[in-house]
């Protein structure tokens, strides 16, 4: 074998090497055909290949590939985001292009302190956040996010901004159940802006639906309301990270949605290019540029590529792509089709302790003992374990953590491409189970035990 100078994921991990995409489908230079079950990193909304999105892009490389911000604007952006206005709820109208995720997180803490700013409270700077969470990888948006595991390396470049509690009704840390609990994770919110101060706090990020840091944990109802008054209450902007939610894979264009709150700010990503270039944004409501507008006229953030028109055409085209084919209504259906299945595979497998999520977002949490939620020794490395032996057997599985220090559990995320038909939903599920069969003997396990029929 050639040497490899690329520097991969894992340095001692032999990756196979890909060759083409189709549809849900991957396949590899050895023919190996897999099941994208998770969307790659719940990313390829519409899956791989579709020509509509190559043709968009051919046609706009033609024209113009590159522009520096500053010095011009394309049709691709101007259309893009219009059409994001267009599409996005109330006065979500104001779009900020970025290449990533984390970009798009940072971006949006960058905006919420300038707002303040610009209204001349400057002392309101920190972002406070939730544990379990992860809204990316760069200093300012590491600092947001509450995943231990990440952070380790970087703490004393890191701000503290993770404070509270995640919405983790399978291992509430007050024992209790929603609504009975009253929400007290949400209220822990109230707490930590009263011990730091309104007047220093300029925002609260979250994730909708807890992606890669949880296992698709997703909140009880009315959650997020106790969290939208508690921001308003106290002159708190609240930002909505979508990156991983966003585009429909939940259902409607934003997870939000689904509990009638309106964020301040919204970061999108992932699913707003699918995959086929890099792209993401930095939505902002109406009255959040309003002071920027009559101040400085200036939002003080950029990046060489930001409103990159050919990566601008991918995501106006995935977006029409989505509108003309109505991917967007079909995915409530879909989703329950694929959750009962997944129930149905937890009763087979005694290792599957909660089936969790929102539409094509859902998550698997095993644990070694179901009835007291029990995980597996770290020295088992399950989650490893099984999206291995998926791959193996051709399926693509999304590792996530789990555990209420967000470490000490183990996860998957099932998160296929929205596009996804009911017979590959079948074949989905029987990769699984053909995987947790082999991981249940890799554990020592034989049929029968813990394996239902």
């Amino acid at each position: 074998m050639k040497p490899s100078y690329l520097i991969k994921p894992a340095l001692d991990e032999s990756y196979p090497e890909i060759d083409y995409g189709k549809g849900v489908y991957l396949f590899d230079k050895d023919g190996m055909k897999y099941l994208d079950a998770a969307s790659g990193a719940v990313t390829a909304n519409i899956g791989h290949g579709v020509p509509e999105i190559i043709l968009a892009m051919h046609e706009q490389s033609k024209r113009v590939s590159f522009v520096y911000r500053s010095q011009f604007t394309s049709e691709a952006a101007e259309q893009l985001a219009a059409k994001l206005a267009e599409k996005l709820p109330g006065d979500l109208n104001w779009s900020f292009f970025v290449n990533s995720g984390s970009e798009a997180t940072e971006t949006a803490l960058k905006i919420a302190i300038q707002y303040w700013q610009e209204k001349g409270q400057k002392s309101k700077t920190k972002v406070l956040s939730r544990w379990i969470s992860y809204h990316g990888i760069t200093l300012g948006a590491l600092s947001m996010s509450g995943h231990p595991g990440r952070r380790a390396r970087f703490v004393p470049l890191l701000e503290e901004f993770p404070s509270i509690s995640p919405p983790y009704c399978y291992r509430c840390p007050y024992e209790s159940t929603a609504p009975a609990c009253g929400f007290l994770c949400a209220k822990e919110l109230e707490g930590a802006i009263n011990r730091i101060g309104s007047d220093h706090i300029a925002a609260f990020i979250a994730e909708p639906v807890i992606g890669a840091a949880g296992g698709a944990i997703s909140p009880p109802d009315d959650y997020y309301k106790t969290i939208k008054k508690i921001c308003e209450e106290n002159n708190i902007l609240f930002i909505a990270d979508e990156v991983m939610t966003g585009f429909g894979r939940t259902g409607p264009m934003l997870a939000c949605e689904h509990w009638d709150i309106m964020p301040d700010i919204v970061a999108l990503g992932k699913g707003m290019g699918a995959g086929y270039a890099p792209i993401a944004a930095t939505v902002v409501s109406d009255h959040v540029m309003e002071p920027i507008l009559n101040g400085s006229k200036v939002i003080m953030s950029g990046h060489t590529l930001s409103a990159n028109p050919q990566s601008c055409a991918a995501a106006l085209a995935v977006m029409e792509y989505l509108e003309n084919n109505q991917i967007l209504e079909e995915v409530d259906s879909k989703s329950i089709y694929l959750r009962n299945k997944l129930e149905r595979l937890k009763s087979q497998f005694d290792f599957i302790g909660d089936v969790r999520g929102k539409g094509l977002l859902l998550g698997l949490e095993f644990v070694e003992l179901p009835g007291a939620k029990i995980p597996f020794e770290r020295s088992v490395k399950l989650t490893e374990l099984v999206v291995k032996t998926g791959r193996n057997h051709g399926i693509l599985l999304y590792p996530a953590g789990a555990g209420l220090d967000g470490m000490s559990g183990d996860a998957v995320i099932i998160a296929p491409p929205l596009t996804i038909t009911r017979r590959e939903i079948d074949e989905l599920i029987r990769l699984l189970k053909t995987t947790f069969i082999e991981v249940y003997k890799t554990l020592g396990f034989h049929d029968g035990n813990g394996v239902g029929n």
